[in-house]
């Protein structure tokens, strides 16, 4: 079983990276991603893989999800905390980029109950949630980090969605190739993490949680993992 320590400096490394990209270099060409914009062959795979991986995430939770508290960590420009809140739930919003973030304000529309911040994911003053998802916001950490995330929120709802990048020889490939975007663009360093052992370590680590399943979007340039997490 793996040692945590939510004062790990690889993970603040990473966050540090991932707001430096976001904020410095790739907010526009992630707000063209995540609209209806036309884009190249390589981001149209990436855009239909996240269209499909968000869909997927949404799909598991309650049609009607009145009254219930949902944590969307890492939203990125916020189409997943956008349909989640028009289904009617109660939404904690938040990401690394406040350049994201503004996005996502001007694309909400008025009257949804979706509460927008900018900072760490795992902060304990987020509150208590009925649903916590985190999709392609645990992409960019070691093993080591992603558990200490998921142990964090924990602590704090019954129920957790996020992806992270699997263990593929493909994967690991395209990866070394590092052709994902433009060099201009490119992002912090994706972390492809062995499923099994992923599980293994989940279900060590969290006491009382359990694996319910996992379902992978393949679309491409875009590789990424679904995982279910709950409390027994």
């Amino acid at each position: 079983m793996m040692e945590f320590s939510l004062a790990s400096t690889s993970y603040q490394q990473s966050r540090t990276r991932l707001e430096e990209y976001f904020d410095q270099t790739a907010r526009k060409a992630w707000e063209d991603l995540t609209s209806d914009v036309p884009v190249s062959g390589i981001r149209a795979t990436v855009r239909a893989g996240r269209e499909r991986m968000k869909d997927m995430l949404l799909a598991s939770l309650p049609a009607d999800l009145t009254g219930r508290c949902l944590l969307d960590a890492g939203c990125g420009t916020g189409s997943l905390a956008i349909e989640a809140a028009q289904r009617g739930a109660d939404v904690v919003a938040i990401d690394v980029s406040h350049g994201l973030v503004d996005v996502a304000k001007k694309r909400a529309p008025s009257g949804l109950s979706i509460d927008w911040r900018v900072g760490d994911m795992r902060d304990r003053n987020l509150g208590e949630f009925d649903h916590v998802i985190a999709m392609d916001s645990l992409i960019h950490y070691e093993l080591l980090d992603v558990l200490t995330v998921l142990k964090a929120w924990s602590a704090r709802t019954d129920r957790i969605a996020f992806t992270f990048a699997p263990r593929t020889p493909l994967l690991a490939t395209m990866h070394a190739a590092g052709k994902l975007f433009p060099r201009s663009d490119r992002s912090p360093a994706i972390k492809p993490i062995p499923e099994k052992r992923l599980a293994r370590e989940i279900e060590a680590s969290l006491d009382g949680w359990t694996v319910e399943r996992t379902e992978r979007v393949s679309s491409g340039f875009y590789k990424s993992q679904a995982m279910w997490i709950t409390r027994l």
